[in-house]
């Protein structure tokens, strides 16, 4: 919910290879990946007596020094991640511009430019040392030692125990600072809350930065069970009030505080934001029409399209394999197509002829007939919200166009008032994004254009209730 669904993927890439040009350097240009995000990517390229080495950043997603291998042929060349997941291919226009194309699952345009330097946006909020607080990494382990987690907490100067938060991030893996487009939302909070008296602790996730652990086949549940780790560690640091633990969930990491509040006692609180209160498939479908109606789809083709979707997310849930959720799909989308109008079909799918339908199911299935968005589309809050006890903030952005405030904020009141939580408030800030911006087009496509990582309001909203709820309580 966080991203989208950008399925912009870093993997781990190969190594080294020969050029005939000498174009070392640092090489950097924009991205436009899945729903019309922009991410920078960076090719530092160094030549060692006519041997090439590469490696790739993200600074958009805090990850650097990833691997590549590259070849150069008269002007063009080619940078290959891993078994050829993901390639660049371009075309050396002079000593500073090379046209190209970035492959990976479909094809993006990617032009990159030579740089004196790594070109960063500017994000004021961005906390800077020295910080009048002391603040740790660490690192722990599960029970088993299967998996390795990186962390960092943050704690108030001053003799303790204090109250705590665990963040928890949303979809789309990221540091412990949950960076995205070069904002770090968790350490602006982390900042704010702990000059507020409250110890905070971030965590990377898995395969990202220092926490390991598998990727490919976890689902939410499994970050949940992270988030238990992570919480459990959390309460044996000396300082902690352990009778005034909560979470603190963005998007998707306000799931994962459901399920972890679902199944403890000990769980004082929980600021939930743009957490999820109705069902799955009802906030995608309302994702979607929002989307379409935000970048200016006629009325008439987004009620076509969302006629259509409705029936996608279910036939995906139900089909037995991959090859059954190809073959209903298709099936699913020629009924549709023989009922909709032309404009219809190529404005929300870009099919337009039978090679065309088999790239968009292709692609589509690509990116959801996998374990986390087969568990995270079957998701009902309802079935953990009224088992919480927990005191609880949920706060949603009015511009939000990936979870909708009004609909979403009513189902999760519903939900929990059937349950033992006497504690709840809601609240829907005006003016703000699904990141908590304050923002002009609302668009994902904005996020990364906004120099404001979390809106004030956003920031004294939370300390102010748990001021009343929690601080004062210690």
């Amino acid at each position: 919910m966080k991203k989208i669904f950008i399925f912009f993927i870093v993997i781990n890439f190969s190594l080294i290879s020969l050029a005939q040009k000498n174009i070392s350097g640092i090489w950097q240009g924009i991205l436009t990946a899945g729903g019309g995000i922009e991410v920078h990517l960076v090719f530092n390229i160094k030549d060692s007596a006519g041997v090439y080495s590469v490696t790739m950043d993200s600074p958009d997603q805090g990850v650097k020094g990833i691997p590549a291998s590259i070849n150069t042929t008269g002007d063009s060349i080619l940078i290959t991640a891993g078994k050829g997941a993901a390639k660049y291919m371009g075309l050396i226009k002079n000593d500073s511009t090379i046209y190209g194309t970035w492959l990976q699952g479909a094809s993006y345009p990617l032009n990159i430019k030579k740089v004196k330097e790594i070109e960063m946006a500017r994000r004021p909020q961005t906390p800077k040392a020295p910080f009048p607080y002391r603040s740790q990494d660490v690192i722990y382990f599960n029970k088993d030692k299967s998996i390795q987690y990186g962390a960092t907490i943050t704690i108030p100067e001053g003799k303790g125990p204090f109250p705590s938060l665990l963040l928890l991030t949303g979809s789309g893996q990221t540091n412990r600072d949950e960076e995205m487009l070069q904002h770090r939302p968790f350490a602006v909070i982390a900042d704010y809350l702990t000059k507020k008296g409250y110890i905070v602790m971030r965590v990377d996730d898995r395969g990202v930065g220092q926490t390991t652990g598998d990727l490919k086949n976890a689902t939410t549940r499994d970050f949940a069970t992270d988030g238990e780790v992570s919480f459990d560690y959390l309460k044996n640091i000396n300082e902690v009030d352990k009778k005034h633990m909560g979470l603190l969930g963005h998007s998707e990491g306000g799931m994962i505080a459901q399920i972890i509040a679902a199944e403890r006692s000990d769980i004082d609180f929980i600021v939930s934001l743009a957490g999820p209160g109705e069902k799955v498939t009802t906030l995608m479908e309302e994702q979607n029409e929002a989307l379409l109606r935000i970048n200016g789809i006629p009325e008439s083709i987004i009620k076509g399209y969302v006629s259509f979707y409705k029936d996608l997310l279910p036939t995906i849930i139900n089909a037995h394999d991959l090859e059954d959720a190809k073959t209903s799909v298709s099936k699913l989308l020629d009924n549709w197509i023989s009922k909709s109008d032309k404009n219809t079909v190529i404005l929300t799918t870009g099919i337009n002829g039978p090679g065309t339908k088999e790239k968009y199911i292709n692609v589509l299935l690509s990116q959801m007939y996998l374990p986390w968005y087969l568990y995270f589309i079957k998701y009902d809050p309802d079935i953990y919200l009224q088992k919480i006890h927990s005191k609880i903030l949920a706060l949603d952005g009015d511009k939000d166009i990936q979870v909708i405030a009004k609909s979403n904020l009513s189902s999760m009141e519903t939900s929990l008032k059937k349950g033992p939580s006497k504690n709840i408030t809601f609240l829907e800030l005006k003016g703000l994004n699904h990141l908590f911006q304050h923002c002009n087009t609302c668009t994902p496509q904005e996020y990364g254009k906004l120099e404001e990582t979390i809106a004030p309001e956003a920031l004294e909203t939370i300390s102010n209730w748990l001021k009343m709820n929690v601080y004062k309580a210690k």
